[in-house]
C-alpha cells in the first residue's frame, strides 16, 4: 500500500488519538471515587449503551476480525455454520446468569468472578484456585491479541520508508538476541508499539476507560464492517459472481523448493515473503523470507504455495522481487480433503489441509452450537461486564441489542471474505493477515487509500477492547484477589493503585515476550483459552448462583476436573495432529466434554459435603438488588 501509506496512517492516527483522549476523559471522571471499585468495576454505574457495546466489543475480539476472516478465507462458506450460534451468545451469557449474578456481586462486594466465588463460599481456597485458573488462561487469550495487533499494524505501515527503516534497526538490534531474533521485525516492531499504546491507556483510564473506547470501538467495528462488505461486494461483481468463481476453485498445495539466480552475485539477495513467481504456466508464493548467500546461485529449500486454480493462476503476475529468479519444486502437499475438488469452498464441511474429514464434520458443527453461547456465557472478562450494569432494564435491552450488532457483523463478514477469496489469492501463507490485507486492496482499488486506515481500525478496535478488558482481568485477579485478599487486607489505596498499575505493564510484557513466535492460526489460541476458561468458570458459578447445595470442595473439583480435560484433550490433539489443536473425542467438539467433567466434579463433591447454612440464608432467601 505505498501509495497510500500516508492517508491511511493519518486516518489511523486519529483514531488512536481519540482512545488517548476518552482514556483522558475516563481519569478524570474517575477523581474523587474509591480507587478498586472505580477502577475495576466503573462504579456499577453503565447504562444499556454503555454496557451493550462494551459487552459486544469485548467479545469481539482479535479472533472475529483477524482469526475468523481467516478461517473463512481458508475454508469458505462452511464458517457460516460454524459461527452461527455466536448469534445467541448474549442471550445464553447474558440471561443465564446476568441478572443473578449481579445480585450476589452487589451483595458481596465483590468485583472480580474469584471474588464472587470466595465471598459466596466464604473459602479462600476457592477464591485462589479461581485467580490461578483464570490467570493462566487468560493469558493465553492475551497472546491472540497482541499477535493480532501486531499483525494487523505491520500491514497498515508496510508502505511507510520510515518504517521500513525503522524495521531495518530492529532487525540489526535483535539479531544476536536468542527467541527474540526468530520473531519477524516488521512484526515485532509493530508488537512493541501496540503494546506500549494499550497498555498506557489501561493504566491510566482503568475499567470507565475501557468500557468508553468499547463504545467507541463498538461502533468503528460496526462501520467499518458494512463499508468493507459494501466494497468487497461491488469490486467482486457481486454475490453471484464471487460464489461462481468459488465454485471453479481448488484448494492451493503446500510445497518446499530451491530458488535460483543465473548469475552469480557477491551480494545477499533477499527475496521477501509473499513474492509470487510464475512459472511454466504455474504460480508460486513464498511462504517465508528467502536469502541467496553471496556467491551462491540457489537458496536452501524453502516454503511455497502453489495455485492449483486455472483462473486464479491467469489473474497472478510476478513480481518485481522474483526477476531472474527461478522454483525448483522438490515437493507439494495437496489439502487432505478437497483437493482438486472444484466447488469444496461452498460446501461443508470445507478443504482442509490437516482433517480427511474436512473442516466442519457434523459432530463438529453440532458442537459449535453448545460452543460458542456456553463458551462465551464462562468467560470471566464477560462475567465482569455483567457485574457492571446498573438495572434489570439495562440487562433486557441490552441482549436484544448485542444480538442484532452480533447477527449483522458476523453474517456480513462471512460475506466479505468469501469474495476476498476471490480477489485476493495465496494468503494461505498468514492467514492472520487476511483481513488488513484485503482491507488495503479494496480501498487502492476503490482510489480511497485514506479509508484503509477507518477499515483497519475495526479490527484494531477489536483488539484493543479485547486486550484492555482482558489486562484488568488478569491485574485485578492479581491486585484484588491474591494482594488484597491474602497477603494485606488493610492495604491503602495509593498501595492498590501503584500495585494495579504495576502488574499491568508486567503482565503486557510478558505477553509480548511469549507472543515474539506465536501459533500460525490466532483462532488456534482464541479457542483454546476460551474453551478452558469456560471449562473452568461457567459450570461452578452457574451451580453456584442457582443451587442451594453446592459446596466450596464442590466449587474447587468444578473448576479443577474443567481443566483437567480441557488440557488433557488439547495435549492428546497435539500428539495426535502435531499442532496446537485439541483432540475431538467422538467427532464432538472438546468443550462438549470439558462441561461433562466439570458439572460431574462438581455435583459429586457438593454431595459428599455440606454446604454453609448461613451462606445460603444470606444468598438465597434475602432479595439482592439490580
Amino acid at each position: 500500500m505505498a501509495d497510500g501509506s500516508n492517508a491511511a496512517l493519518i486516518t489511523f492516527g486519529i483514531y488512536t488519538l481519540a482512545v488517548v483522549f476518552i482514556a483522558v476523559l475516563a481519569s478524570r471522571a474517575s477523581k474523587g471515587k474509591e480507587f478498586v471499585g472505580e477502577y475495576f468495576l466503573g462504579s456499577r454505574s453503565f447504562g444499556v449503551w454503555a454496557f451493550a457495546l462494551t459487552y459486544a466489543a469485548t467479545n469481539s475480539s482479535g479472533g472475529s476480525f483477524m482469526g475468523f476472516p481467516a478461517l473463512i478465507y481458508t475454508h469458505g462458506w462452511s464458517l457460516a455454520l460454524w459461527i452461527a450460534a455466536f448469534m445467541l451468545s448474549p442471550l445464553v451469557g447474558m440471561g443465564l446468569i446476568g441478572k443473578r449474578l449481579n445480585q450476589v456481586a452487589r451483595q458481596s462486594g465483590a468485583l472480580t468472578i474469584p471474588e464472587v466465588l470466595r465471598e459466596r463460599f466464604a473459602s479462600h481456597r476457592v477464591g485462589l484456585v479461581a485467580t490461578a485458573m483464570l490467570v493462566f488462561f487468560m493469558f493465553f487469550y492475551l497472546l491472540a491479541q497482541f499477535k493480532a495487533g501486531g499483525k494487523i499494524l505491520s500491514t497498515l505501515l508496510s508502505g511507510e520508508p520510515m518504517f521500513q527503516r525503522s524495521v531495518a534497526g530492529i532487525a540489526e538490534l535483535t539479531a544476536g538476541i536468542p527467541w527474540v531474533n526468530r520473531a519477524e521485525p516488521d512484526y515485532l516492531l509493530c508488537l512493541i508499539v501496540f503494546s506500549f499504546a494499550v497498555i498506557l491507556y489501561v493504566v491510566y483510564g482503568g475499567f470507565r476507560a475501557v468500557v468508553w473506547t468499547d463504545v467507541m470501538q463498538g461502533i468503528v467495528m460496526f462501520v467499518g464492517v458494512i463499508l468493507m462488505l459494501g466494497l468487497a461486494l461491488y469490486q467482486v461483481g457481486g454475490l453471484a459472481n464471487a460464489t461462481r468463481q468459488m465454485a471453479k476453485m481448488t484448494p492451493p498445495e503446500n510445497g518446499t523448493a530451491i530458488l535460483s539466480v543465473d548469475e552469480v552475485s557477491d551480494k545477499e539477495i533477499v527475496i521477501p515473503k509473499g513474492t509470487w513467481i510464475k512459472q511454466q504456466g504455474n504460480a508460486y508464493r513464498l511462504a517465508a523470507l528467502t536469502l541467496i548467500a553471496p556467491g551462491e546461485t540457489s537458496s536452501p529449500p524453502t516454503a511455497i504455495l502453489k495455485i492449483t486454480t486455472a483462473f486464479e493462476i491467469e489473474s497472478i503476475q510476478s513480481d518485481p522481487a522474483a526477476r531472474g529468479i527461478s522454483v525448483e519444486v522438490i515437493e507439494t502437499t495437496a489439502y487432505m480433503y478437497g483437493a482438486g475438488r472444484p466447488g469444496v469452498y461452498l460446501q461443508s464441511p470445507g478443504p482442509s489441509a490437516k482433517s480427511g474429514f474436512g473442516f466442519l464434520a457434523v459432530g463438529t458443527a453440532i458442537s459449535f452450537f453448545i460452543f460458542w453461547p456456553f463458551a462465551g456465557a464462562g468467560q470471566p472478562s464477560n462475567m465482569v461486564r455483567l457485574m457492571s450494569f446498573k438495572d434489570t432494564r439495562t440487562l433486557r435491552y441490552s441482549i436484544v441489542t448485542v444480538a442484532i450488532y452480533y447477527s449483522i457483523i458476523y453474517f456480513s463478514l462471512v460475506l466479505i471474505f468469501c469474495c476476498g477469496r476471490v480477489l485476493m489469492p495465496g494468503m494461505e501463507i498468514d492467514p492472520d493477515r487476511t483481513m488488513p490485507d484485503l482491507a488495503t486492496l479494496l480501498t487502492r482499488n476503490a482510489g480511497m487509500p485514506w479509508l484503509a486506515g477507518l477499515l483497519v481500525a475495526a479490527p484494531f478496535a477489536a483488539v484493543m477492547s479485547s486486550v484492555d478488558s482482558f489486562l484488568l482481568m488478569v491485574s485485578s485477579s492479581v491486585v484484588r484477589d491474591i494482594y488484597q485478599g491474602h497477603i494485606n487486607p488493610a492495604a491503602p489505596e495509593r498501595n492498590l493503585k501503584w500495585l494495579s498499575y504495576g502488574v499491568t505493564v508486567v503482565i503486557g510484557v510478558l505477553a509480548v515476550l511469549v507472543v515474539l513466535n506465536p501459533p500460525k492460526y490466532l483462532q488456534d489460541l482464541i479457542v483454546f483459552a476460551s474453551g478452558g476458561l469456560a471449562a473452568c468458570f461457567l459450570i461452578p458459578i452457574v451451580l453456584s448462583l442457582y443451587w442451594r447445595r453446592m459446596t466450596a470442595s464442590g466449587a474447587i473439583a468444578g473448576m479443577v476436573a474443567g481443566m483437567l480435560v480441557h488440557l488433557g484433550l488439547t495435549c492428546w490433539g497435539y500428539y495426535e495432529h502435531q499442532e496446537f489443536r485439541a483432540y475431538e473425542f467422538m467427532g464432538l467438539d472438546p468443550f462438549v466434554w470439558d462441561l461433562a467433567g466439570s458439572a460431574i466434579g462438581a455435583v459429586l463433591f457438593s454431595l459428599v459435603g455440606n454446604p454453609n447454612a448461613h451462606l445460603v440464608r444470606k444468598y438465597f432467601d434475602q432479595p439482592g438488588d439490580c
